[in-house]
């Protein structure tokens, strides 16, 4: 799928990157990173501008925000749950539902481009704890801005050598992720360990 879509991009360009930021920021897995990556490096070769497709990018990515936020707040039990599904279930997502409540701000925007994998579950767990839709646009905005300027100026940067660049990224995120998990999960052992003394 990721190679249709980097296909579609070189041939139709700017309204491709809208719609695979868009629905991948809803959930649909897409390999967003290397999208723009790819994307940096057609500006590089002058098909497209830098600043339009950072714009578009960006401007997609908050709209499918936007939906997993109005999914998860105002979409009901029975249409959350069944978007659950796609996310990895209930459990996961009463996961997710907590530690939105505890990080708030922070976990929106590091999610966005940091973290981005769990991007749709942030979005979807921030509208079910009730976070503040204004407090969720801004720290998702400036995330996303963040992200596709981020990978839009190293694809144009190193734009011979996007696949190499697109697994460093990859390499890095999931490397992120799982520190992040580490730390989380040593936290909670030294509470525990710290309670029962």
């Amino acid at each position: 799928m990721g190679e249709q879509i980097l296909a579609l991009l070189s041939q139709y360009g700017s309204p491709v990157l809208f719609a695979a930021v868009l629905v991948a920021s809803v959930g649909v897995p897409l390999p967003i990173t290397l999208l723009l990556v790819v994307t940096g490096s057609l500006v590089s070769q002058g098909a497209m501008r830098f600043w339009a497709v950072v714009v578009l990018a960006v401007a997609g990515s908050v709209i499918g925000d936007q939906i997993g936020y109005a999914i998860g707040r105002w979409g009901g039990a029975k249409l959350v749950t069944r978007f659950s599904a796609f996310l990895g279930g209930p459990a996961r997502l009463d996961q997710v539902e907590a530690k939105a409540r505890h990080y708030g701000a922070p976990g929106v925007f590091f999610s966005r481009w940091l973290v981005s994998p769990l991007g749709p579950w942030v979005n979807l767990a921030t509208g079910i704890a009730g976070y503040s839709w204004l407090h969720f646009l801004v720290w998702d905005v400036l995330g996303e801005s963040l992200d596709a300027f981020i990978f839009v100026a190293l694809g144009r940067t190193f734009s011979d050598r996007v696949l190499e660049l697109d697994a460093v990224t990859g390499n890095v995120t999931w490397t992120l992720v799982a520190l992040l998990v580490t730390v989380l999960l040593g936290w909670k052992l030294f509470s525990y360990v710290r309670k029962k003394s």
